[in-house]
Order: C-alpha cells, then sequence, then structure tokens
C-alpha cells in the first residue's frame, strides 16, 4: 500500500538530536526510524475492533523497486568516479554493478554496446562479400574476383572494426585506471 498521508508533530531539540542519532546508527533516515516506531507501536497496541493491518501487496512483474542506501563519503567518492569513467549517471552505474553481482552478468555501459554494434554490423558487411565470393566459387562459376574498389572497402571496413574495438578497450581500461590506479587484468 503506497503511503499518501503524513504525521506531523513537533519536538525537543534532544528528541529530534536522539532520533537523528539513532537513524544514523542504524544507516536509515529519520523518517524511516519514526514509520519503524509507530508500526511496532500500532502492532503492540489492543486497539478494540481496530481493522488488522493490511497485507503487504504482491511485487507485480516488471515493476522495479527503488532502493536508497547511505554510502560511507569515501564509498560514494570511489562509486561517482566509476561512473563518471563510464560516462554514466550515478545511480545507473551503482544499479549496473549490483545487477551485475546478483547476476553474474557483466555490464555494458551504452557507448561500448553502441561501439560493439556497430562493429557487428561491420562484420556482417564483410561476411556478406565473402559469402558471395565463396557462393560464386561453390555453383562452378567463374567467380569475379574482387577489384581494388571491393578489397579497399574491406579494408577500410576492417580497419575501422580494429580502431572501434581499440577505442572500447581503452576507454574500458580508462574507466579502470580511473577508478582503481591500475589496469584490468
Amino acid at each position: 500500500m503506497a503511503a499518501d498521508a503524513f504525521i506531523i508533530c513537533r519536538v525537543t531539540s534532544e528528541t529530534k538530536a536522539r532520533v537523528r542519532a539513532l537513524a544514523a546508527r542504524d544507516g536509515i533516515g529519520e523518517s524511516t526510524l519514526i514509520k519503524q516506531l509507530l508500526d511496532v507501536v500500532l502492532r503492540t497496541s489492543s486497539l478494540d475492533g481496530a481493522p488488522p493491518p493490511p497485507a503487504a501487496t504482491p511485487e507485480r512483474a516488471g515493476d522495479c523497486e527503488r532502493l536508497n542506501v547511505r554510502l560511507a563519503p569515501e564509498i560514494g567518492r570511489l562509486l561517482r568516479e566509476r561512473a563518471r569513467a563510464r560516462s554514466m549517471p550515478f545511480a545507473t552505474y551503482a544499479s549496473s554493478v549490483l545487477r551485475s553481482h546478483l547476476l553474474g552478468a557483466a555490464p555494458i555501459p551504452k557507448a561500448e554496446y553502441l561501439a560493439l554494434a556497430q562493429v557487428a554490423a561491420e562484420l556482417s558487411a564483410i561476411g556478406r562479400n565473402l559469402n558471395q565470393i565463396a557462393r560464386a566459387i561453390n555453383t562452378g562459376g567463374r567467380p569475379s574476383m574482387p577489384g581494388k574498389e571491393e578489397v579497399a572497402a574491406m579494408l577500410k571496413i576492417a580497419t575501422a572494426l580494429r580502431d572501434h574495438i581499440r577505442a572500447l578497450l581503452d576507454a574500458n581500461a580508462r574507466s579502470w585506471e580511473a577508478s582503481h590506479g591500475k589496469a584490468p587484468h
């Protein structure tokens, strides 16, 4: 059930400080602590005729879950540096790291994904050219061998493919160096 109502009250500065300290000790927000305290009190109180608390609604497939975490300043700094090195928003990078860890899948930033997609397209173009030559040879025909222009085009594709892969590897190495102080192994 979505929280859609507020409970507001005034407390002394001392009470506020104690709530803040307790929340910080538990690594949660003050609002979360107050909600937890209210839940405990309401569950343990005996109100005659009070309806039972609503059951938790099951998660629907496809719903995203929001997670708020508190990080030590040094961890937050490292996470931001790594996100910046990969040209990714901080929260997106954190989500990617969690997904990678939990699912055992390596995250691929958007720029790297697009570079790999372009590499695949270029490989397909080379494959089509070579397939046409092989088909002509296999059918007993006399294939027209690639001319100077076709060979130059295939060389251009191969060179671009090499350059894209190098750029991808260099960007990945830079992001590791920026965040770890060393290149990946």
